[in-house]
């Protein structure tokens, strides 16, 4: 049996290599199930975002999260996660296809990616078993709400100057966190943080935080001149208890390429 291998472009060679039409994926090839898919994306952006627009500028309490539990309940939230954890495992195209109607979604789509981006990729892609099997099911099903955790005053797009700490305590069983973030989407509601911090003040970590631990509190939200549907505060973290395991398995280069695609 002979088995097909197709060059993969990287980066940005799509823009400088010949492409073969073939393999471009086009609107007239949508199958049944994608168009079935794209309909219901379509009608959860007519019949649950349209008509409520404004109330989402006014970021409204309680409304964002509703809406990603209801994302959740039609499988939205998990339509690029694996099936294991809850989620329907569409392929790329699929997902490509819910992109493209959700990007009508206005400021509510800042919510939306920053929890199924920068919120579940990170524990899918460098987490431990144990912790995929604890925070994803709950993510894709909107039952858990993540914030990503990782600019700081000093420490933007320099992600690796990074001022907050994290310290082990005496006894080996937790970490001690201070530090402050800042520009932090969805952390008004947020239940989950994926918080960056350097253990000793060296080696750039990830932790997975339970958002209402003690020592964490919140600025007020940030008066932006866009995308108001969105929660934005300052995160303030002051001898904050992290136990030991749930530390992710993310490295300092790992931190690297998530601070190069953050949206926090």
């Amino acid at each position: 049996m002979e088995t097909q291998v197709t060059d993969t472009l990287k980066g940005g060679e799509f823009l400088i290599k010949d492409s073969d039409y073939r393999q471009v994926f086009i609107p007239e090839e949508f199958n049944e199930e994608q168009l079935m898919i794209r309909q219901m994306a379509a009608d959860f952006l007519n019949n649950e975002i349209d008509p409520i627009r404004d109330r989402i500028e006014k970021q409204e309490p309680g409304l964002s999260p509703a809406l990603l539990k209801k994302m959740g309940e039609l499988g939205l939230l998990g339509a690029h996660m694996p099936a294991d954890y809850g989620g329907m495992e569409l392929d790329t195209n699929t997902n490509t296809i819910i992109s493209e109607v959700f990007g009508a979604l206005g400021s509510f789509s800042v919510p939306f990616a920053a929890h199924t981006g920068i919120g579940m990729l990170p524990i899918l892609y460098f987490g431990t078993d144990e912790q995929k099997a604890r925070f994803l099911p709950g993510m894709i099903a909107g039952d858990i709400k993540a914030a990503y955790c990782l600019t700081e005053p000093g420490a933007g797009s320099d992600a690796l100057n990074s001022k907050s700490r994290a310290d082990l305590s005496a006894d080996g069983s937790h970490y001690v966190l201070n530090g402050q973030k800042m520009w932090i989407s969805n952390s008004g509601f947020a239940d989950v943080f994926i918080v960056f911090a350097k253990i000793d003040g060296e080696k750039f970590t990830g932790f997975i935080l339970d958002a209402k631990s003690p020592g964490i509190s919140l600025g007020e939200e940030e008066d932006k001149l866009g995308i108001k549907g969105s929660s934005t505060r300052q995160v303030f973290f002051e001898n904050v208890q992290i136990p030991a395991e749930t530390i992710s398995a993310a490295t300092s280069s790992v931190s690297c390429a998530w601070a190069a695609i953050k949206w926090c």
